[in-house]
């Protein structure tokens, strides 16, 4: 049944189909009716070239279910009024939050793994949609910030020299493994790259071989220099950023570490204390508890991986240069290490600086020793 370009479908819900506008369409959504004045509740399932849409009034009673082209989902979202915008954390969340926030709409985001107890029975588009909304409607529902534009950049800096390091790693090992099958053994990291020319002349390896060979340094030295000059546009982009020449000041903090905190933390508004940000990498025993007892397991591998490793090296730096760091933390190592194993201290550390980190950019202040 139409009543003014409104379909209604057998499940009740409403359906939109193109008004008439002298024979054309020229991609503008009239929207009419009543009921999309009570919209207050938008969840959307992203794709590449599809988005499933489904509207809920304060009440939770679904009220749209549409499914939209990538133009057609900004026209939509255009011609409706102020309502909240849900979206699952993903690719693409975050530009299509700094444009929805464009359109008078409040955009938020939740973690995919929140979003999935809330999908009922078997699995669509639609219904992840409608899991969108139900996980939104719960007060105690985290959200993740939409980042910027420059966050999202720098962030994709850090992914490129993540990957240029394990290429890199990668080759040395080919030719350490390449060597080491003509019986040829030699100490690893940069000292194979050093010795490579004096070990092709001193041995008889065949032709391929040393090409081979010369083809994977020349990759070495290539993606070194690539590394370098990410590193450089890194140091370039620290003396800009207020936020991350404040972590420089953490004792241990290096230079990629503070870049990489001040992009994924942002301005630590969306963490409620320097415990909620510690746990954001998961630098915390894993709990299963039942029957009022409480184990707890070992330290969690879950959340950022990179985040975490770099805590714990930022953590074991700190450690070997315990003479030169004097100050309260300083003291407070000393004396766990001496009850507690080296690995056990570092972890705790790594918890102690993710606190640091939080409370130097939520109250924009140096760290003081």
């Amino acid at each position: 049944m139409h009543v003014n370009g409104l379909s209604l479908s057998k499940t009740g819900l409403m359906r939109w189909s193109p008004h008439p506008v002298s024979g054309t369409w020229q991609g503008v959504f009239f929207l009419k009716g009543i009921i999309m004045q009570n919209v207050t509740l938008i969840g959307i399932d992203l794709g590449k070239d599809s988005f499933h849409v489904h509207c809920q009034d304060e009440k939770g009673h679904a009220l749209l279910r549409k499914k939209f082209s990538r133009t057609q989902r900004m026209h939509f979202l255009a011609s409706c009024k102020a309502a909240t915008v849900m979206m699952e954390s993903c690719g693409g969340a975050h530009f299509m939050g700094r444009r929805i926030a464009d359109l008078s709409h409040e955009a938020k985001l939740i973690s995919p793994h929140f979003v999935r107890p809330f999908v009922k029975s078997n699995k669509n588009d639609f219904v992840d949609a409608e899991a969108i909304c139900e996980a939104a409607s719960r007060p105690s529902m985290r959200f993740v910030t939409p980042r910027t534009e420059a966050q999202q950049a720098m962030s994709a800096l850090h992914r490129v020299r993540d990957s240029l390091i394990r290429q890199r790693v990668k080759t040395t090992n080919q030719m350490h493994a390449f060597l080491l099958e003509f019986g040829v053994s030699l100490p690893r990291g940069i000292a194979l790259i050093r010795r490579l020319t004096v070990v092709l002349e001193e041995n008889d390896f065949p032709p391929y071989l040393v090409r081979v060979l010369n083809r994977l340094h020349s990759q070495y030295v290539y993606l070194s220099w690539e590394i370098d000059e990410i590193d450089n546009e890194l140091k370039t982009h620290l003396t800009e950023d207020e936020t991350a020449q404040r972590l420089l000041s953490i004792p241990g903090v290096g230079p990629v570490t503070a870049s990489l905190l001040a992009t994924r933390q942002g301005d630590g508004k969306n963490y409620a204390s320097s415990r909620d940000f510690a746990a954001s990498p998961w630098r915390v025993p894993r709990q299963y508890s039942t029957g009022g007892k409480m184990p707890l397991m070992g330290i969690s591998k879950r959340g950022n991986k990179n985040l975490r490793r770099l805590l714990v090296q930022c953590a074991r730096v700190f450690m070997q240069r315990l003479e030169h760091n004097p100050g309260r933390l300083s003291e407070w190592v000393k004396k766990q290490l001496a009850s507690h194993h080296s690995n056990v201290v570092a972890c705790a550390l790594a918890n102690k600086l993710a606190r640091i980190v939080w409370a130097v950019t939520a109250h924009q202040a140096a760290f003081s020793k």
